[in-house]
């Protein structure tokens, strides 16, 4: 068939196959022209592995620094009628390129959150790796079936305590408009956290551990986020925020019972990706930043962002300094003074007339289509694909 881009909203109901595999393609090939780790780690588990900072995550070490490894998440396969999710058609193309090169990559496809793909998961890494070093969890879900009790819990994207009104963009139009957005009401909170928060970070690395396949001084890490502060009542102080907070609690947790910075959080910058796309507000802000931050030439993706946590941090023979309070801080070139100071003055005068005069909504858009396989260079679009990829892991 010939796919096309199908949007709605923060969603891009199609993905292409070619363009995906182009697109990480493209990152590996960044990554490769990068100085090697200088302490990379062997064996890597990524839980959320399929998109984003968590498909980055797993690209970075395997061609920085030839690491074994293990992704999971929760993809859509392609049919011989249906396109395949994004996720699916990247970690296809990430095990093709780690299998030409000699790289160990299994990937699972299943719910994260659940005792079976753990202990799959768990089997796998004793039978073929014997020990993980390093864990990444990138999970981002809507919902989430908790596996001691079988319930099943949702988040909310709302603020705390009051209504919030702002700019906001129509990603399909360009237009700006206000949107308000009501509190968080009875249980939504608690589930925000009980989707979002450090809870399942902690259930894998306990199941890890109890299962003897994490190594001596091995290292997890999960991503948050904080920004700027028009976006706090949406993200920092919202729901998502308390989540974010738990994420934290859980981190320290876990290395007052396997050591210091065993676990560390990383606040990472705002970047277009599946899950930001989703939170009211945030759209507008990448589109001022992308173009503030281009214009300064310290603008950076997924891959940047990420080649810089493992290649200052995490597989640093020296790590750079944590914030005061424990955490990686790989936002810090947007959060600089300047960039904040020209972003919002931005923001004040921006409207649906001087959209493109002021941001780089353009540059949002192509970065949104790319996260579906869609607007790379090298892709034929006009022919004809089959949709169906088979994980080489399964074959």
């Amino acid at each position: 068939m010939i796919i096309a881009p199908k949007t709605r909203g923060f969603i891009c109901t199609t993905a292409h196959p070619e363009g995906c595999a182009a697109h990480v393609q493209s990152q590996i090939d960044y990554v490769k022209s990068q100085p090697p780790l200088a302490n990379p780690p062997k064996n890597v588990l990524v839980i959320g592995s399929s998109t984003g900072y968590g498909l980055a995550s797993r690209i970075v070490p395997a061609f920085g620094g030839g690491a074994s490894t293990i992704g999971v998440f929760f993809e859509k396969p392609g049919t011989e009628r249906k396109t395949g999710s994004a996720g699916w058609y990247n970690s296809v193309a990430f095990e093709n390129a780690a299998q030409k090169e000699g790289l160990y990559a299994k990937s699972f496809n299943g719910d994260a959150f659940s005792n079976e793909i753990k202990d799959q998961v768990i089997e796998t890494i004793k039978a073929d790796l014997g020990q993980i070093d390093c864990v990444v969890y990138s999970l981002a879900s809507p919902r989430r079936t908790d596996p001691t009790d079988g319930e099943t819990y949702r988040s909310v994207l709302k603020p705390i305590g009051a209504p919030y009104t702002q700019k906001n963009i129509n990603t399909d139009t360009g237009v700006i408009s206000p949107i308000s957005i009501e509190p968080a009401e009875g249980d939504e909170i608690a589930h925000t956290v009980k989707v979002m928060g450090g809870e399942d970070w902690e259930l894998w690395i306990n199941a890890l551990s109890e299962a003897g396949v994490l190594a001596d001084g091995f290292q997890t890490v999960a991503y948050s986020y904080i920004g700027p502060e028009l976006t706090y009542p949406i993200y920092t102080n919202g729901t998502i925020g308390k989540a974010k907070e738990h994420v934290e609690e859980s981190a320290i947790r876990m290395n007052e019972k396997f050591g210091a910075n065993s676990a560390v959080v990383s606040v990472n910058k705002a970047l277009v990706t599946q899950a930001s796309s989703a939170i009211p507000v945030v759209p507008l802000y990448i589109s001022l930043l992308y173009k503030v931050m281009k214009e300064k030439g310290n603008h950076e993706g997924c891959i940047e962002q990420i080649q810089r946590l493992f290649g200052d941090y995490m597989a640093a023979d020296t790590a750079k300094g944590l914030d005061e309070k424990g955490r990686i801080r790989i936002d810090d070139w947007e959060m600089e003074d300047d960039v904040q100071a020209a972003v919002a003055s931005a923001w004040e005068a921006v409207t649906t007339e001087n959209l493109n005069e002021l941001s780089d909504f353009s540059g949002y858009q192509t970065e949104f289509l790319k996260l579906f396989g869609f607007g790379l260079e090298s892709v034929d679009y006009e022919a004809e694909t089959n949709p169906e990829r088979p994980l080489p892991s399964e074959s």
